[in-house]
């Protein structure tokens, strides 16, 4: 029989959030790395777009950060890094609402729209982050910014970051959160470039 949310380690308020939007039951991307994911480990996971890791990453960062906001203005916990702006727009769709429930933040940086409103909510008190790197880049000063807080990161898609150059910026910017952050990795190819991720930011 496959395993519930349950038995994977999810707690009962999650649960019900996600049996209230119709999800009973765990995709296999979820079975494998949730445990671990939940347990604070390092994860590296192998799985293509519309696999569910979305969700498993979500809970992840959602559990891990507790609730409600204990976030510094201009300092986020949780940082979730996409190739692109379609898919920050996916993942605050999945991660908003069982953040909501925790009463914490969420907000999403991106290119092609104006810098103006997207500093002005780094500077406030945002939980969780999700950010393309090249604006993430542009959009942080010292003074205005901070990532050493960032106690969960999550690098999704990390083949398509490789594919669009932004591998560089993503170790960059892993580089400036704090050093016993949980790193969670989904790709759909874990070898060249994405594995060179996988051994310099993964370590438990």
């Amino acid at each position: 029989m496959s395993p519930t949310f349950a038995d994977l380690g999810v707690p009962a308020d999650l649960i019900a959030l996600l049996e209230r939007s119709g999800i009973s039951s765990p995709f296999p991307i979820q079975e494998v790395t949730l445990p671990d994911a939940l347990a604070g480990r390092d994860v590296s996971g192998r799985a293509p777009t519309g696999s569910g890791k979305t969700l498993a990453f979500a809970i992840t960062a959602v559990q891990a950060l507790g609730g409600p906001s204990r976030s510094k203005p201009g300092r986020p916990r949780g940082l979730v890094l996409v190739p692109t702006r379609e898919l920050a727009a996916q993942v605050c769709g999945v991660l908003g609402p069982l953040a909501k429930a925790r009463k914490l933040t969420v907000t999403a940086v991106y290119g092609g729209a104006g810098y103006g409103p997207q500093l002005r909510a780094l500077r406030s008190a945002v939980d969780i982050l999700v950010a393309c790197p090249g604006r993430l880049e542009n959009l942080i000063d010292p003074r205005d910014v901070s990532l050493n807080d960032v106690k969960i990161a999550v690098v999704d898609e990390a083949d398509r970051m490789a594919d669009m150059g932004f591998l560089p910026a993503v170790r960059r910017i892993l580089d400036q959160t704090a050093h016993d952050r949980q790193v969670l990795l989904f790709s759909a190819t874990l070898d060249g470039e994405v594995d060179v991720l996988v051994r310099h930011y993964q370590n438990n």
